[in-house]
């Protein structure tokens, strides 16, 4: 299978069940990768393999029941769910302090961002269709992560993984009106609803990204591979494409160890 080319910031990978993207910029600070198409999620083998590309194991697998909103669910240091690997809570993005668990979305056109403080020693997985991108899913993230691990944005790294494109992704008027009810910043409505087409189409690599700048994160450090899933149906899972026998990838970060020695 021949593979399409990520921004430069992006590398795939071979692992044993396939090809992985990593982000560069993230890499130093944290063990990390978005999944193809190739590994058969939710399949628990699957996940399995997964995570040992990130040296993790299922017992340290948190996630989220996703319902396209803007919730955070936090795991702090010393206080990990127990059962949570059958029993998870809704949300759409998880936050951790706790060095080693592994925090991960699933996505099939939606955008999987994974956050990383370096310095703190915290991480976070965040899962944004257009509604959790309409709330501010990655400004709740960032900010969670603020309150609860004493984070500074400033040295907060993100990495966007696949996701449906510009250029693919088709919307109604009706969700630019849900952008607008929702307060967001004409100027910024703009940059996000491409209108060269037909129709409106949503560019949720640039929302994400504007909202995550926003947040007080440096623009050198928010990443996009720029890879769409629909543009690529044999490389990466797209509902679009397959309906509802489409498959899930991952975004997947595990937790560091913090720099900062104050804990």
């Amino acid at each position: 299978m021949s593979l399409p080319r990520p921004d430069a910031a992006f590398d795939w990978s071979r692992e044993p069940w396939g090809a992985a993207l990593r982000c560069r910029g993230l890499a130093p600070h944290a063990q990390h990768l978005f999944t193809s198409k190739q590994l058969a999620l939710p399949d628990p083998e699957s996940w399995r393999q997964a995570l040992a590309s990130v040296g993790a194991t299922p017992e340290r697998l948190m996630r989220v029941k996703q319902v396209h909103g803007n919730r955070v669910r936090v795991l702090v240091r010393g206080h990990v769910w127990q059962g949570a690997s059958d029993v998870r809570p809704d949300g759409d993005a998880i936050a951790s302090n706790e060095p080693g668990l592994a925090l991960a979305v699933m996505v099939a056109d939606c955008v999987p961002i994974v956050i990383v403080d370096p310095v703190r020693g915290a991480a976070a997985a965040v899962h944004a269709g257009w509604r959790g991108t309409c709330a501010r899913v990655a400004v709740a993230a960032i900010e969670t992560m603020s309150q609860k691990f004493d984070s500074d944005p400033g040295d907060l790294v993100a990495a966007i993984g696949p996701s449906i494109g510009p250029d693919d992704y088709e919307v109604g008027d009706s969700v630019v009106a849900a952008f607008e009810q929702a307060g967001h910043d004409p100027r910024d409505l703009d940059r996000w609803f491409l209108r060269s087409f037909a129709k409106p189409h949503l560019d949720l690599w640039r929302a994400n990204g504007d909202q995550l700048i926003g947040s007080g994160l440096r623009a050198d450090r928010v990443f996009a591979c720029g890879l769409s899933t629909l543009a690529y149906p044999e490389v990466f899972d797209s509902f679009r494409v397959a309906g509802e026998r489409a498959g899930r990838m991952t975004g997947l970060i595990v937790v560091p160890r913090p720099a900062y020695r104050g804990g």
